[in-house]
């Protein structure tokens, strides 16, 4: 028996090993990425937290505020958003791509290595997006840290590491162009939901913000899907194409269903917030709502009314909508 397991842990590091052995060099020297145990850690020590730790840490404590703290997290990541889209554009997406098939450029000429970095800086932004998750559990939203929600800031994160090592630009790249095109669109939104009801008037567009997340999927399937029709194509790495083309079938089946649920059968509100509307509780004033809303893409909406006299302001009783993000 201890002999099968020794064989057993044998063959487990040959296969690490193997594996660790087709890490581009080029990202070598790149933070977190000299082995997939540190992101690893990381995210399970963030798997920890907002399932176990941070809700009975919090468990009886007021939730915070964070205001101001949210602002200037929406906006940081809207600036490295901007960046990561015109990195990669200069790096290969609007000089020398074709849109097509588009190999890897393993060579160690300026734009390839400006490929990586940005390749790179992609992923980690997706660590730094963990804090999404982590503004929920401080401000006690917990309803909000859905499955779906959890997958996507931890799995995903896990597979994108494996892609950007193997496979750091080319064809591959496109969706992370286009998801970071997304973000800057999305945290901005966010930003201005997160500064208050002074600025709730100009966010009366949140329904297009699915409409966006729906043409993303749409353009980074089809973006993939041309491999499958090509005669050749020198990509070197084919399962990042398969995985792609799923991702974003996947989320868009998800995200069909939330437009068709939200906006055109109007179930907008949880069946909880659904039973403070009754008895009239509520009033809702020519149908506008205030949306005030976290970084991680689900907005709050204010009624733009008062219930027994009292104004519905940000952080105060409000109605819920839900948004989702990718």
């Amino acid at each position: 028996m201890l002999q099968e397991i020794q064989e057993f842990g044998s063959h487990a590091m040959d296969i690490y090993d193997f594996l660790l052995a087709g890490i581009d060099p080029r990202l070598k020297s790149y933070p977190l990425m000299q082995s997939p145990v540190p992101m690893t850690a990381i995210l399970l020590s963030y798997l920890f937290f907002v399932l176990y730790l941070g809700p009975r840490i919090m468990a009886n404590r007021k939730p915070f505020q964070l205001k101001e703290a949210m602002i200037v997290y929406n906006f940081l990541l809207v600036a490295l958003s901007i960046f990561i889209v015109y990195e990669f554009m200069m790096s290969g997406w609007v000089t020398t791509y074709t849109w097509r098939c588009d190999a890897v450029d393993t060579s160690n000429s300026p734009q390839a290595l400006r490929m990586v970095r940005v390749a790179w800086l992609f992923w980690f932004s997706k660590i730094i997006e963990l804090m999404d998750t982590i503004f929920f559990v401080l401000r006690k939203r917990h309803g909000q840290i859905t499955f779906l929600h959890i997958f996507h800031h931890s799995f995903m994160p896990w597979t994108w590491w494996w892609g950007v090592s193997y496979a750091p630009g080319g064809m591959g790249s496109f969706h992370a162009m286009v998801n970071s095109s997304v973000h800057v669109i999305m945290y901005f939104y966010y930003g201005l939901a997160a500064a208050g009801p002074r600025f709730q008037k100009f966010l009366w567009w949140k329904k297009y913000m699915t409409a966006i997340q729906l043409t993303q999927f749409v353009l980074v399937s089809l973006h993939a899907t041309q491999y499958y029709f090509m005669d050749s194509c020198d990509y070197q790495f084919p399962m990042i194409i398969h995985l792609i083309w799923m991702y974003g079938t996947f989320f868009f089946v998800l995200f069909s269903n939330f437009w068709i649920q939200a906006y055109v059968k109007g179930k907008r509100l949880p069946k909880q917030d659904i039973k403070q509307c009754q008895n009239g509780k509520a009033v809702y004033t020519n149908g506008k709502h205030h949306e005030n809303s976290t970084s991680n893409g689900v907005g709050h909406a204010t009624a733009n009314g008062t219930s027994n006299g009292s104004a519905h302001h940000e952080n105060g009783s409000t109605h819920m909508g839900k948004m989702k993000k990718a």
